[in-house]
């Protein structure tokens, strides 16, 4: 490996028998480019030479490679980080980022400075003695109040009681007269010590509302602030493409759901990978994103593997960035089975269960993909509802059930909502549990910033369980029954791949493992009572890895 201070380029040694790839990569779903693979390894041994960053480095980070061909036709690689790394954006072994927010004499630091002395004074202010004494003295006033108008007013219930008691003994007109004087002089005592109590308590409201108006104007000043910094630093974001045109965050995030830039978007490594490589006349050629270091609290990353770019902040800079170069397909919209017969397991009147492949939607998608539904309907052409009762991931093969008319259809979904149906899967793992079987049992919630994701979640995520049993090794993999007690969005792959759960991921799960040829997940068995003839219907059919 050579390094080129100048330009970032590190050089291979050779490149000898190794085919340069005819399209970049797709970022969002591939398999890594021997050269891709090659240059994080490299990445990867200069990592290990950083001791002064090894704390931070344990801590986690993803890092990105760009294969590059220079204008005299040499082949390099680019390395970048997300984010900063030990306080900085700029290190010699890696392109600088799009914009340094973090120089010191920049709009950034600066801005950031004032915001931070507002927290300051803010904090400052609603810990202070002061506030701290108002707020006591309205609580007591309101409190003492409260008390001296509740004695008021049973003194008044008392005096009005025992004038009645007077009435009953009989009274003459002038002595009703004094009793008549005698309860107006007492309301109007408290009606004079209710106005006096009131306006302690108001005067200590206003001091306290004086004191907390001083604290929200310094809190709007603080958003205003914050959200200009933001604007500002947004367009300072000026991404280019492969064509030379540029646009920034705003313009890039104007269409999507959310209308504005998250956080930290234009920072990933990637982006950084191609601005350098367009600024300096660089031809991309492959990428890859890799992880190092332990995997961030309630997500699955694993040292090392490769990781497709992240969709909320990515996705719409890369749609631009990409445009002029030549692209790898979406290999999830590809219809890798068209030429493939639908294998149908079980079959009656009323349903029918397939053997669904791996790479084939239970449904169709936004793309318009063909499925397994699709593939029904030209069966039964007259069969009512949406034929299929569940669902399986894309990847994962086996048993999906349908029905052939709508009311059979809502009962068997009826048997899936109340657990009713047991499921088996077969799935090989990376790597061995440390039990043989057991029960497995994390809270799952979708992972809002980087769809489809799911990750762990014991505040907020739904009770996931499944119970397992190892069925056989295959050298250092397992294969694994899964039976689910549950039926969460890709519950058996974070249960496998997950540290709390067995913390061996499924072969060929690319989201939460590692790429393979398929993802080898199975559904190999439905046992369900027949929702017409009161049955009990047990389909198997075991998987072919």
């Amino acid at each position: 490996m050579q390094l080129n201070e100048t330009e970032k380029i590190h050089y291979f040694t050779s490149v000898e028998g190794i085919t340069l790839p005819a399209l970049f990569t797709y970022p969002f779903h591939y398999t890594p480019h021997p050269l891709t693979e090659k240059a994080a390894l490299e990445v990867q041994q200069y990592l290990r030479t950083r001791t002064d960053w090894a704390d931070e480095l344990n801590a986690g980070k993803m890092f990105g490679v760009l294969i590059v061909r220079t204008s005299q036709g040499r082949i390099g690689y680019l390395a970048a980080f997300s984010g900063n790394l030990a306080g900085s954006n700029n290190h010699a072994f890696f392109v600088p980022p799009v914009y340094d927010l973090l120089r010191p004499d920049g709009f950034f630091k600066q801005e950031e400075a004032v915001i931070s002395r507002l927290n300051h004074r803010i904090k400052e202010l609603e810990e202070s003695d002061s506030y701290h004494l108002l707020r006591l003295k309205q609580a007591d006033s309101a409190r003492l109040m409260e008390e001296r108008l509740s004695a008021a007013r049973q003194a008044l219930k008392e005096a009005k009681k025992q004038r009645e008691e007077r009435r009953k003994k009989g009274i003459d007109e002038e002595e009703e007269a004094a009793l008549i004087r005698e309860s107006q002089f007492q309301k109007a005592e408290y009606k004079r010590l209710e106005r006096l109590l009131k306006a302690e308590l108001a005067e200590q409201v206003r001091q306290t509302e004086a004191f907390e108006m001083q604290v929200h104007q310094l809190k709007q000043d603080r958003k205003s602030r914050s959200a200009a910094l933001q604007q500002k630093l947004f367009g300072k974001f000026r991404m280019l493409n492969a064509r030379g045109e540029a646009k920034d965050l705003c313009e890039l995030f104007r269409d999507t759901p959310q209308g504005i830039p998250p956080a930290g978007a234009g920072e990933c490594a990637l982006p950084k990978l191609l601005q350098y490589a367009y600024l300096h006349s660089l031809q991309p050629l492959a990428m890859g994103e890799f992880w190092w270091g332990m995997s961030p609290k309630n997500e699955l990353r694993r040292q090392g593997a490769f990781y497709p770019s992240c969709t909320s902040k990515c996705r719409p800079i890369l749609h631009h960035m990409l445009v002029g170069l030549e692209v790898e397909n979406n290999p999830l919209e590809e219809d890798i089975h068209r030429d493939t017969e639908l294998a149908i397991v079980y079959e009656d009147d009323y349903l029918v269960v397939v053997d669904k492949p791996a790479g084939m939607l239970s449904v169709p998608g936004k793309n318009d993909l063909d499925s397994v539904s699709r593939r029904l309907r030209r069966l039964y052409p007259s069969a009512t509802g949406t034929l299929v009762v569940h669902r399986l991931d894309m990847a994962t093969s086996g048993l999906l059930l349908a029905a052939k008319n709508l009311e059979v259809q809502r009962q068997l979904q009826a048997l899936f909502e109340t657990r009713a149906v047991k499921k088996r899967y077969t799935a090989l793992l990376e790597g061995e549990p440390l039990r043989n079987e057991g029960i497995i049992s994390l809270p799952l919630i979708p992972d809002l910033s980087d769809r489809p994701r799911q990750r762990v979640d014991y505040e907020h995520g739904k009770p996931a369980v499944t119970r397992y049993q190892v069925i056989g090794r295959r050298g250092q993999n397992a294969l694994v029954s899964f039976y689910p007690e549950t039926g969460r969005t890709h519950q058996l792959r974070v249960h496998a791949a997950h540290p709390e759960g067995l913390n061996c991921p499924i072969v060929g799960d690319m989201l939460y493992g590692t790429k393979a040829d398929r993802m080898y997940l199975h559904a190999a068995e439905l046992v369900f009572i027949h929702p017409v003839s009161g049955k009990e219907i047990r389909i198997v059919r075991e998987a072919d890895f």
